[in-house]
């Protein structure tokens, strides 16, 4: 009998997380022993090994739900709508990528106008441009 604890010890998940994917839909429900106890199987195992992996890749319950679906559904799908569902999902990393380049640029360049003295940080260049009205860059 694998129960959520063991589940959790198994795939280093914290169990209200396996909770949370459980109330969200990406776990299935365990059935449970005339005791009431929930009995995870292994394929529960391999779906929360399967669903982390994902997460760590970066991909959103909604998107990891899209991906789950693909496999359960008996093989309607092809290799090239996993392909699809992934392309997008670079897509958007990289797009995370250049926001993430901006904001390091743009605090670059303040940081840049510091001089890293003891006067007061009133006058920090630094807090003077977060205070500036107009359009983040």
């Amino acid at each position: 009998m694998l129960t959520r604890g063991r589940l959790a010890a198994r795939t280093g998940c914290n169990i209200e997380t396996i909770r949370y994917y459980e109330s969200i839909g990406l776990m299935p429900a365990p059935a449970r022993t005339a005791t009431g106890y929930r009995n995870y199987s292994e394929e529960h195992l391999r779906r929360l090994n399967f669903i982390q992996r994902a997460r760590s890749l970066g991909f959103s319950s909604e998107k990891i739900q899209g991906l789950l679906e693909l496999t359960d559904s008996g093989g309607d799908h092809t290799r090239a709508d996993v392909k699809l569902l992934t392309e997008a999902h670079i897509e958007e990393i990289s797009q995370k990528i250049r926001d993430l380049q901006k904001i390091k640029r743009r605090l670059s360049q303040i940081s840049s106008h510091c001089d890293g003295s003891g006067r007061s940080a009133k006058t920090c260049p630094i807090l003077e441009s977060l205070f500036e009205d107009g359009q983040a860059d």
